[in-house]
């Protein structure tokens, strides 16, 4: 069954390494430079693995922006061998639960961006019931979710 975890001590390189396939590495952010990001808003933002038992599949990273105030989710990404298998989506529903018990502030809008050309996470994002909002930054849509 596939679960997040915190990313900790004990298990931050695996997500370093996690790989994507060469043509999706300008979509996501590699963990290393996510957990960095992580580090400096540690007051409003938690790291995940993506589980698959006690292997880790993917990574993801939710945050809360004070100044909207919304919760945004970074940098989601499952490896490149374990694709298609329906993590992204299972991970997805779990990440959704743990915002909605607000655990850094109240909100109920949920943002994210995606790459353009990445059309299954895009896919993925609208079938979750995400909408994409009109604001484009250079090659990234972003999406909202109210919930």
């Amino acid at each position: 069954m596939t679960n997040l975890r915190k990313i900790t001590e004990d298990n931050f390189i695996d997500a370093f390494n996690l790989k994507l396939t060469p043509e999706q590495e300008h979509f996501v952010s590699h963990p290393i430079r996510s957990l960095a990001q992580a580090y400096v808003y540690r007051e409003q933002c938690q790291p995940f693995g993506i589980y698959e038992g006690d292997t880790m599949v993917g990574y993801v990273m939710v945050i809360y922006d004070y100044d909207i105030p919304e919760y945004d989710i970074w940098h989601m990404m499952i490896d490149e061998s374990k694709q298609r298998q329906g993590y992204g989506s299972a991970a997805l529903d779990q990440v959704l639960a743990y915002i909605r018990t607000k655990p850094f502030g109240d909100s109920n809008r949920v943002a994210l961006t995606c790459n353009e050309e990445n059309t299954r996470a895009l896919n993925l994002y609208k079938r979750k019931g995400f909408t994409e909002t009109g604001t484009v930054d250079e090659d990234e849509i972003e999406l909202s979710l109210l919930i």
